[in-house]
């Protein structure tokens, strides 16, 4: 009867991982993301495409949008920012300061995507409307999945 009891908890405690809101990883809903771009007074650059969120655009599973800004204050993530939209890519960002992304994507402390890295969706300073604070990274790694 325990391993029963044991099995039935460890089975709830799976759903409630799985069915958690998209925000819950740090990863921002493409919804958020068009949100975010909509209303931003930070001055943005484009890398690729600009993001096309609309039910009729075109899309890509592999394609993800990211972007990261130059300054912080508080948890506002602002400044210069630059927007990425597409594949799998290591982009140098010395001087980044906050991230925001539509899938995970790993952030590292040298260029090239080498040193000690970290993954978005285990950010250890998450701020507002989705973006993680991210001093001192160098290199962003976007992933094919």
């Amino acid at each position: 009867m325990q391993f029963s009891s044991l099995f039935y908890t460890v089975v709830a405690l799976a759903t409630v991982a799985v069915a958690s809101p998209a925000g819950a990883n740090n990863i921002i809903s493409e919804a958020e993301f068009a949100h975010w771009l909509a209303t931003t007074d930070a001055e943005l650059t484009f890398i690729g495409p600009r993001p096309d969120f609309s039910p009729l655009g075109k899309r890509s599973a592999q394609s993800t949008s990211l972007t990261y800004c130059t300054k912080r204050v508080g948890n506002v993530c602002g400044g210069s920012c630059t927007v990425y939209n597409g594949g799998a890519t290591c982009l140098n960002v010395p001087g980044t300061a906050c991230i925001a992304a539509s899938k995970d994507v790993g952030f590292c402390d040298a260029v090239g995507c080498t040193g000690d890295c970290s993954l978005l969706s285990l950010c250890g300073t998450p701020m507002g409307n989705g973006f993680c604070a991210i001093d001192g990274t160098k290199s962003i790694l976007v992933s094919p999945l």
